[in-house]
């Protein structure tokens, strides 16, 4: 089982930083996925950023969503953090 999404913050070029709870921050590319189907929408910065962390993974208004084994799969490291 994945760590679980606490925090996420979109970034430019359809890139999210996601806190974890086992106090890792790691970058993810949302760009392979906006081809496809539902993720279209995401092509749009302002609904982009409208991203929210949801049930451990990160969820858009309309539903789309990615869940925790994919967002830490298939990002990269970037530094530790220390929760509050």
């Amino acid at each position: 089982m994945s760590p679980k999404v606490v925090t996420v913050e979109p970034l430019t070029n359809y890139q999210l930083r996601l806190f974890f709870d086992n106090s890792e921050v790691r970058r993810f590319d949302v760009s392979p996925y906006l081809g496809k189907g539902i993720f279209q929408e995401l092509k749009n910065g302002y609904y982009f950023n409208q991203v929210k962390p949801f049930f451990g993974g990160v969820q858009w208004p309309h539903e789309q969503d990615f869940g925790p084994d994919t967002l830490f799969l298939e990002s990269v490291f970037e530094r530790s953090w220390e929760a509050a």
